[in-house]
């Protein structure tokens, strides 16, 4: 009686772990231990929702994705879990992305692939035919990754055109030089953050879950996403003609008042009641539709490995990642005790003030030296020098906040530049208007001097998996704009006077 009992309980148990139980035990674990492991990211991911405007609706993912999942319950039910080996594929992906991040230093890299482990553990914990019984909610999570502000100053600059050309239908005359915009009553600024961005940003991830919870048809789906982002960005260029046409009739301070009551999460609502509006008669899905055919896709599944086993390899992907980062990762090649400007010939050094004080930011800098040079022809250039012995988190040549630029100054970036092909040209302005360009140039260990942030993040990601040096040199030449001294004559001037831009990173960096 007693054995017959024991073999009872063991069949028992092994059931338990055949079935949802032990599958979602393992999942658990798995998934406690991704989330602890990679802790600062996934707090740096919540302190964006919380912080700032832009990803304020990704607070609420979490809850949709949880809903999504309730919606699939009864079907789910009706399917057995299995631990399928192929799905690691997809948690050592996650993995690898991670590390690619974590070395290039781009925090939505490893945010985005913290979601990534977390769907291949599910993947793998549960096996195909509740993955795709849970596909959309799986796809879903990649909206909790704050990203797209590289956008922002794409949609500044549309949305000052699109100002512009409800203005000339309205017959108010307007200037417009990059995001500014003036008329006979003032000078405007489409700011970032009355670029549109955030109302972008958030529609797409409202109107995706639209698409899948009121729509069948693929063509009406993507006429749908269409339709809302398209009116998004119209309207909100609206709004910006609209606060500038209030100021026009009345004063700047009336504008402003108005601008404050349209703007904001009200004015996206009513954006959303529109498109909803004119996409309800479109609606293909019913309340009541299934989401899935249970019978068709456990018709998919076969017997996998044991979770526990799946569960330990998981483990094993999750934890190597920051292992091999900080097993690979290159110790600092030093800089020079100092960083000294250089002498430029034809130029000599001045204290002649600047019309508004400039100051490029890089924080972290191991070194960093500005000064201001003069020609015989009165032409007026600064130089910025910042080095690093290696770069890390909060700690970048490129980076948010970092650069021409400081969020923290009164200077804001009005539009692309002039400047060489192995630069980034830019134009800012101050409050006056002050207008100045900058033309940055970044070097990465012993490579070639860039413009692009995306190959300083690819540079940088190589030098540390790689065992490489990590040095890294930002130099930035600017000019203000005067009145008979263009600013770009003046910096063309400076870099050849200047010689190779190359041979001076690496002497600021002391690799020669």
């Amino acid at each position: 009686m007693i054995g017959s009992a024991l073999a009872r309980s063991r069949l028992t148990v092994a059931r338990d772990l055949d079935g949802w139980r032990g599958h979602l035990t393992a999942l658990g674990i798995v998934a406690f231990a991704i989330l602890a492991l990679f802790f600062a990211d996934l707090r740096d991911m919540m302190s964006i929702w919380w912080n700032a405007s832009t990803f304020g609706h990704c607070l609420f993912v979490p809850l949709l994705i949880a809903w999504l999942v309730q919606q699939r319950l009864p079907g789910l039910r009706q399917l057995e879990p299995v631990a399928w080996t192929p799905g690691l594929l997809w948690l050592g992906l996650g993995a690898l992305a991670w590390l690619v991040g974590a070395a290039a230093g781009v925090a939505m890299v490893r945010q985005g692939a913290l979601v990534v482990m977390l769907q291949g553990a599910t993947i793998a914990l549960l096996g195909p035919a509740v993955a795709r019984a849970l596909t959309f909610p799986l796809f879903y999570a990649f909206f909790m990754v704050p990203g797209g502000d590289e956008i922002v100053h794409y949609l500044q600059l549309l949305t000052a055109k699109l100002a512009m050309v409800f203005l000339a239908l309205a017959g108010v005359p307007a200037h417009i030089e990059g995001i500014f915009i003036t008329t006979p009553t003032g000078y405007f600024e489409v700011a970032e953050a009355c670029s549109g961005a955030k109302f972008v940003i958030a529609m797409t991830a409202y109107g995706v879950l639209v698409c899948n919870v009121c729509f069948r048809s693929w063509r009406r789906r993507i006429l749908f996403m269409a339709g809302a982002l398209a009116l998004s960005v119209l309207a909100n260029g609206m709004r910006a003609f609209a606060t500038i046409l209030v100021a026009h009739l009345t004063t700047v301070d009336a504008a402003v008042g108005f601008d404050h009551v349209v703007y904001g999460w009200v004015f996206f609502a009513i954006v959303m009641i529109v498109v909803m509006a004119a996409a309800w008669p479109f609606f293909d899905r019913k309340p009541g539709d299934p989401w899935f055919d249970p019978r068709r896709l456990q018709g998919t599944a076969r017997r996998g490995a044991h979770p526990g086993t799946v569960a330990g390899v998981a483990l094993a992907l999750v934890i190597a990642a920051p292992l091999w980062l900080g097993a690979s990762a290159a110790a600092s090649d030093p800089l020079p005790p100092s960083l000294a400007l250089p002498a430029i010939g034809g130029w000599t050094r001045t204290a002649e003030p600047s019309a508004y004080p400039w100051k490029p930011r890089f924080d972290g800098a191991d070194h960093f030296v500005m000064g201001r040079y003069r020609n015989a022809r009165g032409q007026i250039v600064d130089l910025a020098i910042a080095t690093y012995d290696r770069q890390e988190d909060k700690r970048e040549i490129v980076g948010f906040a970092q650069g021409a630029t400081d969020p923290d100054s009164e200077w804001t970036w009005s539009s692309p530049a002039p400047a060489p092909d192995f630069a980034r040209g830019e134009q800012i302005t101050a409050p006056g208007p002050v207008v100045r360009h900058v033309v940055s140039f970044y070097i990465v260990g012993q490579g070639e001097p860039t413009g692009s942030k995306p190959t300083v993040k690819i540079e940088t990601m190589k030098a540390r998996l790689l065992g490489r040096d990590q040095r890294a040199v930002a130099l930035l030449v600017s000019a203000e704009e005067r009145e008979g001294r263009p600013s770009d004559a003046a910096i063309a001037a400076f870099l050849a006077d200047l010689g190779d831009v190359k041979e001076l990173a690496d002497r600021s960096a002391g690799i020669r």
